[in-house]
């Protein structure tokens, strides 16, 4: 049972549960790996606030993931133990390589202590799980996490607990991927991929419970903008609870339901074939 109910002595265990983290089974992290991390409460470089609600939280060290693996090619590693990182919903996995070298992986459903991990970009290997190959190579209908967007970039899709795509086609020179939104996308089959689905599955049904736990994440209280002044937000004041017939929005004034956030620049849209969103999504944005 990897999320456990207690019995209710207080309101806050009463409304929370606890994930056990069974996958994991090494306890202190690669001292050579770890990286400090500073926060920044919600400021950008100018040190104003751009997003609201963060602050405080307990200190961590950043665990440097190995997204790329592109230096590891044809060197195979073994998996030493699956690592809680504090940083992420998923597990990580430290890899030791045949010439020393020791890399941090995101750890997928199924990867154990002693198993063996190698990654390719020209040659086909052996899809199992953990094993980093170009889509070219990778059998359609095989599950995918940690998926590059650009080739050599490195893993940017699918990496948090419990997420995969699903590869379903390939055609010239790109590769159809349904996504866990139930966006469907091409993306180059230059691009790499790893096989398996992320680890901590669980992580969704985990319950916090109680506020003081989300204080420990770093996450704050945030007032609704009815309840602000109209000064201090778009949707404040006025007699009584009223947004003045305006459409939800930040106190920025930007939309916060069905206002569009991708990057046009990258033109990444245009490899989309069937979005997440209804038609009417899309002509909101």
């Amino acid at each position: 049972m990897a999320i456990r109910v207690y019995k209710p002595t207080s309101p806050g265990r009463r409304n929370a549960s606890v994930n056990l983290h069974v996958e994991v089974t090494k306890k202190t992290p690669e001292k050579s790996l770890l990286a400090p991390l500073n926060r920044k409460g919600g400021r950008n470089h100018h040190g104003k606030i751009t997003v609201r609600g963060r602050g405080g939280g307990v200190k961590n060290l950043y665990r440097k993931i190995d997204f790329r693996r592109s230096d590891r090619d044809g060197i195979k590693g073994t998996v030493v133990g699956i690592e809680y990182d504090p940083n992420r919903t998923c597990h990580i996995a430290l890899v030791e390589y045949e010439d020393g070298q020791k890399r941090y992986i995101l750890a997928p459903v199924g990867l154990t202590d002693g198993a063996t991990v190698e990654s390719s970009k020209d040659e086909p290997i052996e899809p199992q799980v953990g094993n980093m190959m170009s889509l070219r190579h990778i059998p359609t209908g095989m599950n995918l996490h940690c998926i590059e967007l650009l080739p050599g970039k490195g893993g940017q899709m699918c990496r948090s607990a419990g997420s995969y795509a699903r590869l379903t086609n390939r055609e010239g020179r790109y590769a159809t991927l349904v996504m866990p939104s139930g966006e469907t996308r091409r993306v180059p089959i230059d691009c790499r991929a790893v096989i398996g689905q992320v680890g901590n599955a669980d992580h969704q049904n985990r319950r916090v419970g109680k506020a003081g736990l989300n204080r420990k994440l770093g996450r704050r209280p945030k007032v609704r903008g009815m309840a602000m002044s109209h000064h201090a937000h778009p949707l404040g004041g006025g007699e009584g609870r009223s947004k003045g017939g305006r459409a939800p929005v930040s106190k920025s004034g930007v939309l916060s339901k069905g206002g569009g956030t991708r990057n046009r620049k990258q033109h990444s849209q245009d490899l989309i074939i069937r979005r997440r969103k209804s038609k009417r999504y899309g002509q909101l944005r």
